[in-house]
């Protein structure tokens, strides 16, 4: 008779560990959220470092300006100097990887011009999002250091 080999007890399986859910990056979070947030402030204390403590941002939905017959998109209005200067960066898609565009106004006029925005870039963070938004004042000269 052939010798029966003996099975080793069965190991006991331990379920594998539930990943936990990867937190999104900043981002990654709600359209709302990350310019509530995370990019209005980060901006504000840019605009202060360089020189403009006292711009007045506001995150809104509204017109375009220079378009009357547009309808309303989420926005960054910034303003300063007595509403001598504003800014305004439109976010077209609500999306920060979606379309975006700038304007600009001058003593206390609406902002005549829409220029694009971040066309060239794939990959939007916020540091990148605050330094283009630096880069086209400062092409105003509009920043201390000018």
């Amino acid at each position: 008779m052939a010798e029966e080999t003996a099975l080793p007890p069965e190991t006991e399986t331990k379920p594998a560990a539930a990943k936990k859910p990867k937190e999104p990056t900043i981002e990654e979070k709600p359209f709302g959220e990350f310019m509530e947030q995370y990019f209005t402030p980060a901006l504000k204390e840019a605009l202060a470092k360089k020189g403009l403590p006292g711009v007045d941002l506001a995150f809104k939905k509204a017109k375009i300006t220079p378009l009357a017959n547009q309808s309303e998109c989420w926005q960054v209005i910034g303003q300063w100097n007595r509403g001598q200067r504003q800014f305004n960066l439109y976010f077209l898609d609500e999306d920060i990887n979606g379309q975006k565009a700038f304007a600009y106004g001058v003593n206390g006029r609406q902002p005549s011009t829409l220029e694009s925005f971040m066309i060239d870039e794939k990959k939007i963070s916020l540091d990148l999002m605050v330094s283009y938004t630096l880069q086209r004042l400062n092409g105003q000269k509009w920043l201390s250091n000018n």
